[in-house]
Formats: structure tokens, C-alpha cells, sequence
């Protein structure tokens, strides 16, 4: 416990007081009357600096969501021992000794969210396709793909012999599965992991015939592969590779290339240190911008996933998506173009589904992909914002299409801040079989649990939205991407206008439907009224109107909209 300590945060009063550094958070206490307090988790930390002045020293601590906290100490060696500890604690190991699994909800865990999304539930929504489709537990031990969930979507006409040879056919065992069935056009969104044909263009026959089986009689399919076609061949001198079109007869292979995830990390850093140089001009902070590459990322990612939508809305093919290790670009592409197809994706719980289904339970690594963000240079170079790139992409799509997402920018911002520090266990370990192994369903609380709270998601509701059944296509022009600055620019931009001018119109929303319904009501009352007093023989039924003449309609037309307005 240290004393005088005084925390400077952005857009906020300096605050002076107590700190205290717990097993997972960082606890700070003002001495003022209205007795504040911030609880930092240790897990939030990516990087500390210490700069040593006098008898004291001020510790800079950068957070994973890109926020930089200030603690002015008084003494030096509180503030080196503050530091060590910090950085000790941030950086654990062992998962069971995060703060999820020590972590006591204060409200009352109404719906469980770990049931809420179950590969039964989910097989449901696509009850059009049950008849060519079926639940395979060929998975249920984790020995025929260790990344997958026990339980797949597969051809009901392929059997699970199959699919175990099919899987060793594919890089880490990921065969291909149903990711999404298009109701309108009837076809279907698989994804994968690349074959492993190698130099000599070495053949599976049960993949084949899996990824055949899809296509039926004069039936044609797109394999979207999100490689350069040079990277491709370069995966394929060593060992990996792609489909033979001779094998495939059917499909067509597409190269949409998004760049590799190792290159993700280098491109948040140098976007978040363009961000942060307030002492750039405009020239340099546009050329900053413009080399880290992050927006081109975005505009790639984008691409790619109108791509695969046009293939399945417009074209009426069927297409599997892959790219190397399909965990992450993969993943990237199948769940963006599900929103841009399907409204149910830009709700609420559509969302939260497809996050569950397409990034937890298919094997995303959040455990190591999410570990550090922005201010850590890594070492291992498994980290990579890929998640945050979803994220991003599904903003940008927001802010182009404001009226047709449930959800609010604030939605977006709680889940990425989750994924990468949270004290709920949504978004621990790598995969499905990791979470079995750590118990986490059973040992921590899911984060749908707590957003699905009525009083809690009413703060993350879109006053704006207007459902929309028709497919939105996104612009990926220059002039159409942005930096989110509610995020990336939020220690250097005040955020408070935006998110007052959101509440008046989230107040006027309310007042307006408060309105509407009082409207409504009214109008059945004079109804009521006028039924009454027509059986009562107080007044006459009114006369009917003639039939208009051709001449007319035009009139009447004009006259009801006028009326309705």
C-alpha cells in the first residue's frame, strides 16, 4: 500500500490517494469526499514504464485498450517496487490463477451463458438445410481436430469414417464444416484449414469427396482462399497448398488476399503510435496512418467478405473459405460476410452467436492471439489483433449502415475491452478442448450473463435502429474507411460530446415512442367510441366510398400518403 499517490487519466480531474496493488488489480482511493475509486485488473496492463525524478517517480501504465494511466509516487523505491509488481502480475502463466476464477458476481446469473449458444441451438437456425446436414460428434474426445468444438455441422451423406481420413488431409486436422447455410439462395458457407497437397500435388479422396458432396447436379462452388496466389504456392513447396481443380471439379478457386497475422501486430502498433504523436502535423500524421497499414487490413478483410456475400446472394454458388491454418483470416471472412448477409448477425444475440460460433467455439486462440496488444513488442509473435480487426471491420460497416445494427459503438468497445482483459471466462484459452480441461464453464461466469441483463444491455441498444431484412453492402472506398476514433483516438479526443449528443437521441427515441403509443391507444378508444355509439343508433354508419375512377387513383395515392405522413 502506498500513500499519496496521484493518478492522472485523460479528459479527468488529476485524483490523489491510496494505492493498493492486490493479487489481480490495481486498486486506487481517493482521500476526497466523493471517494473514488479505480479497479484496474493487472491482465488490463500490456506494458509499465518507470521514470525515475528526485526522490520520486512516475509510472506509466499502458493498457490493452490503448488507454495510458499516470501514478505520480513520492518515493522512488515504491515506485520501482509498485512497478515489478504490476509487471509480475500481468504477465501469468498459469490461466487458473486469473481473476475469472476468482471472481464472485454481486447480481444474480438469471440466464446461463454458457448454455445460451450450444452447437444444437445453433443447428437449428438452419433447419432449411437439416435434410443435407447433420451434428457429427466425431470430435468429442478432440482427437480428430484438437482446435475444433466436439460437435460440427457435416453432409449427412458423408460418414464420420470419412470425415477422420478427410481431417488428416488438412492442416491441424481442420476439415471442412458448415459455417452458415443462405436461406434465400439455398447455399451453403464452409470453412477450413488448407489441404496438405505439398510439391508432388499428393490427393485425398475422402476430402474430395466431402468438399464434393456439397455440389449437386450441374452445381458450381467458389473456393475463396485468402492467400496470395504466391504465398499459396510458397505453402505448398512446404508441405501445404490448395485444392487441384482437377479434384474439384466443381470448384473454382479465388485468391482474395488478406495479408498473414504476424503482420497484424506491427500494424496496430505503428497505428496506436501515429494516435498517440500529438506533435505531428497533418502531413505526418496521414503518412504515420498510412504505413502502418491498418486500414488497408480493414479494406482487405472487407473485400474479401463482399466477395463470398456476392457469391452466395447474387452468383447462387456455394463457397469454402480457407486460408493456412483457418483459426484466423478464415475466421475473419466467414463472420464478416454473415453480417453483411444476414440481418439476425447485426442484433444483439445474432451477433453474440456468431462470435460464439465462429471464433470461440471453432478455435480461435484468444488466449494467445489476444495476450498483448499495442505497447508490448512480443516475442513469441503469436499475438495478433485479428479479433480486433473483426471488430474494427464490423464498425466500419456500422457507421456506413447506422440504422441497421441492434447494437450500439458502445456494444462493440465492451467486447473488444473483454476479449483482451475481462473477469468473466468468455473469452480464456484457445479452444474448445482447453476450456474443458480448465473447467471454465464451471468455474467462472460467462460474459453473456451479465450483457444479457435487461438493465445492462439497455445501455448497449442502438436508439437508431430500424430492422432491416435486405442485404447491406459496404463501401470500400478511401473516403468510406476510418479511424474509429471512440477507440483508437479516445485518450487524444474527448469522448463525452459523442456520447451525450447518443443519449439525447436514445431520450428523444423514448419520448417519441412514448408518443406513438399514446397515439395508438387514443385512436382505439375513438374506435370504441364510434362502435358504441353506432350500436346505440346515435349516429349512422358511414357511407361507403365510391369506387375511383383510373383518373383518380393518382389523387388518393397522393391523398394517403399525405395522411400516413
Amino acid at each position: 500500500m502506498v500513500n499519496s499517490v496521484t493518478l492522472r487519466r485523460p479528459f479527468t480531474p488529476d485524483m490523489e490517494g491510496t494505492l493498493c496493488v492486490t493479487g489481480h488489480h490495481l486498486i486506487i482511493s481517493s482521500r476526497s469526499e466523493n471517494h473514488e475509486e479505480l479497479w484496474l485488473l493487472h491482465s488490463n496492463v500490456d506494458s509499465v514504464e518507470k521514470k525515475l525524478s528526485g526522490s520520486g517517480g512516475t509510472l506509466a501504465l499502458k493498457c490493452k485498450d490503448f488507454l495510458i494511466l499516470y501514478l505520480d509516487i513520492p518515493v522512488a523505491e515504491d515506485c520501482i517496487n509498485v512497478a515489478s509488481s504490476v509487471l509480475a502480475l500481468s504477465n501469468i502463466d498459469d490461466i487458473t490463477l486469473r481473476y475469472p476464477f476468482f471472481f464472485r458476481p454481486l447480481f444474480d446469473v438469471i440466464e446461463n451463458g454458457w448454455q445460451a449458444f450450444s452447437a444444437e441451438t445453433e443447428f437449428n437456425r438452419f433447419k432449411e438445410c437439416q435434410e443435407d446436414w447433420r451434428i457429427s460428434y466425431v470430435n468429442k474426445d478432440f482427437k480428430v481436430c484438437p482446435t475444433y468444438p466436439h460437435a460440427v455441422f457435416v453432409p449427412k451423406s458423408i460418414e464420420d469414417e470419412t470425415i477422420i481420413k478427410a481431417a488428416s488431409f488438412r492442416q491441424g486436422g481442420r476439415f471442412p464444416v458448415l459455417s452458415y447455410y443462405h436461406k434465400d439462395s439455398k447455399t451453403v458457407l464452409m470453412r477450413s484449414s488448407q489441404p496438405l497437397s505439398g510439391p508432388s500435388g499428393k490427393r485425398c479422396k475422402e476430402d474430395e469427396r466431402l468438399v464434393n458432396s456439397v455440389m449437386g447436379m450441374g452445381k458450381r462452388g467458389f473456393i475463396v482462399d485468402t492467400r496470395a496466389q504466391g504465398v499459396a504456392k510458397m505453402a505448398q513447396s512446404k508441405g501445404g497448398g490448395f485444392e487441384l481443380e482437377a479434384h474439384y471439379p466443381q470448384w473454382r478457386r479465388i485468391h482474395q488476399p488478406i495479408e498473414r497475422r504476424t503482420a497484424f501486430h506491427d500494424s496496430l502498433i505503428k497505428m496506436i503510435e501515429a494516435c498517440n504523436d500529438s506533435s505531428s502535423s497533418m502531413d505526418k500524421w496521414l503518412s504515420k496512418l498510412e504505413s502502418s497499414n491498418w486500414l488497408t487490413h480493414v479494406k482487405d478483410i472487407i473485400t474479401s467478405s463482399c466477395v463470398v456475400a456476392q457469391s452466395m446472394d447474387k452468383e447462387r454458388v456455394s463457397v469454402l473459405v480457407h486460408g493456412s491454418e483457418g483459426m484466423d483470416t478464415t475466421l475473419l471472412v466467414s463472420s464478416l460476410s454473415q453480417i453483411i448477409l444476414d440481418h439476425d448477425c447485426r442484433t444483439v444475440t445474432g451477433f453474440e452467436a456468431l462470435i460464439e460460433r465462429e471464433w470461440i467455439q471453432a478455435g480461435h486462440p484468444f488466449r494467445t492471439r489476444c495476450n498483448k496488444s499495442a505497447y508490448a513488442i512480443t516475442k513469441h509473435r503469436q499475438e495478433s489483433p485479428v479479433f480486433l480487426l473483426f471488430i474494427d471491420c464490423v464498425w466500419q460497416i456500422w457507421q456506413q449502415f447506422p440504422c441497421s445494427f441492434e447494437f450500439s459503438e458502445k456494444f462493440l468497445l465492451t467486447l473488444f475491452q473483454h476479449a483482451y482483459s475481462s473477469q468473466f471466462g468468455t473469452f480464456l484459452c484457445n479452444n474448445e478442448r482447453e476450456r474443458m480441461h480448465n473447467k471454465v464453464a464451471d468455474r467462472t461466469v460467462s460474459l453473456w450473463s451479465y450483457m444479457n441483463r435487461m438493465e445492462i444491455l439497455q445501455d448497449f441498444m442502438n436508439p437508431m435502429y430500424e430492422p432491416n431484412a435486405t442485404v447491406i453492402w459496404p463501401s470500400v472506398a478511401p473516403q468510406s474507411l476510418t479511424v474509429w476514433t471512440g477507440l483508437y483516438l479516445r485518450g487524444v479526443i474527448n469522448q463525452a460530446p459523442q456520447d451525450e449528443a447518443w443519449q439525447e437521441i436514445y431520450k428523444i427515441r423514448e419520448y417519441d415512442k412514448e408518443l406513438r403509443s399514446k397515439v395508438n391507444k387514443l385512436r382505439r378508444q375513438l374506435a370504441s367510441l364510434e362502435r358504441e355509439a353506432i350500436s346505440n343508433g346515435v349516429v349512422s354508419p358511414p357511407t361507403p366510398m365510391p369506387a375511383a375512377s383510373s383518373g383518380d387513383s393518382a389523387d388518393i395515392k397522393g391523398s394517403t400518403a399525405v395522411n400516413s405522413v
